[in-house]
């Protein structure tokens, strides 16, 4: 059996809690999560309901290890974590990037795009595969725009700006196949929206609002369209992907179109400090 280590900010969060079953199930048992190192306990302002990463190893049968070197020398593969911290990563990064080791970095990947240059470089230094992605970039219901030729793109999906908007922003970049040059933000706080345009001159429109569900609707040039609602189940799909990488090595995410989403996530919260101004990509 393949084993597999977790790396992350602190343990008991929502991917490191559901991503051992769900990597049992899709390799039907050939690999496992294994070893388990969190940086701190969770936060208190988190709640009390969260319990500490030795409370966590103990709950999901895991080997909590005492240093982050220790995962990464009893482990097969790495995957390092902190969702909801990207600010984290580099630090998190710097030694299972250097390691040689397969390695997954969870979204977001980094909160700015010369963080992101900079961790992908100590990956390149070493010569270790390693990639970023929304689950969402694995959707079913995407793959139907290959070969449509989109002139407009309308994407709209749940939850917040800076949590969750990489799950809208990484898809538009992969079905848009373009370099993104810069962002409007017509939104609220409540209902974050943006308009970003591409070098070719063609544009995509995303909406946020608590409950919706991931849609995207493509428009070509004579006014046919196509829409898809992601009904399917991508998270299964993201980690049965996750778990060919592990055999195969293959890069599921360019990586430089991995730092193109974060430069447009990072627009955007630019962007949100003065709506209806354009703001350059980086």
């Amino acid at each position: 059996m393949k084993k597999i280590g977790f790396i992350d900010y602190f343990l008991d969060e929502w991917h490191a809690n559901n991503y051992p079953e769900f990597i049992k199930t899709a390799s039907n048992g050939e690999f496992e999560v294994a070893y388990a190192w969190g940086m701190i306990d969770p936060p208190k302002e988190l709640g009390d309901d969260k319990i500490s990463n030795k409370a966590w190893a103990e709950k999901f049968g895991v080997q909590l290890c005492n240093t982050m070197e220790e995962v990464i020398e009893k482990s097969d593969y790495l995957i390092v974590l902190s969702p909801n911290n990207p600010e984290m990563h580099e630090e998190l990064c710097r030694k299972p990037l250097s390691s040689g080791k397969l390695t997954y970095v969870d979204k977001t990947f980094a909160p700015d795009p010369e963080t992101a240059r900079r961790i992908f470089a100590v990956a390149d230094a070493s010569g270790t595969q390693t990639y970023s992605s929304s689950a969402l970039r694995f959707a079913e219901e995407y793959k139907d725009f290959e070969g449509f030729a989109i002139d407009r793109l309308y994407s709209k999906g749940s939850g917040t700006y800076e949590m969750y908007s990489i799950h809208q922003i990484e898809p538009i970049m992969m079905i848009m196949k373009a370099r993104p040059v810069r962002v409007m933000y017509t939104g609220t706080e409540v209902h974050p929206s943006m308009v970003i345009e591409f070098e070719d001159g063609r544009c995509a429109h995303m909406y946020q609002a608590m409950g919706e569900k991931f849609e995207i609707t493509v428009v070509d040039k004579e006014n046919k369209s196509m829409t898809r609602r992601v009904d399917s189940d991508f998270f299964m799909s993201f980690i049965r992907d996750l778990i060919e990488f592990f055999k195969d090595g293959k890069i599921r995410a360019p990586h430089e179109q991995t730092v193109s989403v974060i430069a447009v996530r990072e627009a955007g919260l630019k962007a949100m400090k003065t709506p209806f101004v354009w703001v350059d990509v980086e």
